[in-house]
């Protein structure tokens, strides 16, 4: 009997990489959240792509009620945040973009349900794409966190889970370089904040993505707006 595995699957470009590092040696349940945020459909569509790809069995769960709470850019009427390339490393800038966009203990929420869904079916390890790049302004990103989760699941837990995350100690172009090595469908994935059916181009999250693939070398398949 293989292993098993459940993955918190955006479809973005981080969740991707790291599900894939994994799917050699488990057999994947990827779930993917729909909180109300405004890119929901093509999240989901790139995570349905990517699944059938690469044979996971694929789960969409209705967590409108937390993007209700949220009075995130990614879930409001707020406009998200635009941001140059030599602005990403601004610190003082991109805090004040991720107070936009946050939205309450998603990470937290997303990672709990994951356990439960890992309990029910015996899977050993739950994979997620947190990374370095993203934790220096997401606390919910951090090697910390990930630590910390992993002690909570120690002590609330009757079964042996733990949660991985491949990408802890990775910018985003060593994630693209990894995704690149281990052939991973980031050509399916897809990280725009806005929703459109391209990816917008100038939302934080688009900018990263391109710096990423540009910097690392590798052939960006995405097509962009601007």
């Amino acid at each position: 009997m293989s292993k098993k595995a459940i993955s918190v699957l955006s479809g973005g470009l981080d969740s991707t990489v790291a599900t894939s590092v994994y799917a050699k040696d488990y057999d994947i349940h990827a779930i993917t959240f729909d909180y109300g945020q405004r890119s929901v459909e093509r999240e989901i569509k790139a995570a349905k792509e990517i699944c059938e790809k690469m044979g996971f069995e694929h789960t969409i769960i209705d967590l409108k009620w937390l993007g209700e709470i949220s009075n995130s850019s990614l879930t409001s009427d707020k406009d998200v945040p635009e941001l140059s390339e030599n602005q990403l490393d601004d610190l003082e800038v991109c805090s004040e973009t991720a107070s936009n966009v946050w939205v309450p203990a998603r990470n937290t929420v997303f990672t709990a349900i994951a356990t439960a869904f890992a309990e029910s079916i015996g899977a050993e390890i739950i994979i997620v794409g947190w990374d370095k790049e993203e934790a220096t302004t997401f606390p919910d990103n951090s090697k910390e966190f990930l630590e910390s989760f992993n002690r909570l699941i120690e002590v609330g837990s009757p079964d042996d889970i733990e949660v991985k995350a491949p990408a802890i100690d990775l910018d985003k172009e060593e994630i693209v370089k990894l995704g690149d090595e281990i052939d991973a469908p980031m050509d399916l994935s897809y990280s725009c904040y806005n929703g459109e059916e391209n990816h917008c181009g100038v939302c934080e999250s688009c900018m990263r993505r391109k710096r990423a693939f540009k910097q690392a070398k590798v052939k960006d398949e995405s097509v962009y707006n601007s």
